[in-house]
């Protein structure tokens, strides 16, 4: 059976795109420092990623303050769940036809 994989969504090809996508598919908001930690990458590195998510419009972003302390969260946006859904469709049909 031959599976075309057209369907993914190339701003998931990295593992830590990846990571924040399925992080955040579970959680409705998780703070940079909690992505941080679970995803076991730096800030810069983070922030690079989290950047090209934002700018696909997959991510949205929530700023305050926190006893004079800033909280940066995050969530995925309608757009995001959908392209992410397509993407692990397209994943799950790959995986199945090898079978």
């Amino acid at each position: 059976m031959k599976v075309s994989i057209d369907g993914l969504h190339k701003a998931f090809e990295s593992r830590v795109r990846l990571g924040i996508m399925s992080a955040l598919a579970v959680n409705e908001m998780l703070e940079f420092n909690a992505l941080k930690e679970y995803l076991d990458v730096t800030d810069g590195n983070l922030a690079t990623h989290i950047k090209a998510l934002e700018k696909e419009e997959f991510i949205g972003v929530k700023k305050s303050f926190i006893d004079r302390k800033p909280n940066t969260r995050y969530y995925m946006t309608q757009k995001g769940k959908k392209a992410f859904e397509e993407h692990l469709k397209v994943l799950e049909q790959i995986i199945k036809s090898q079978k």
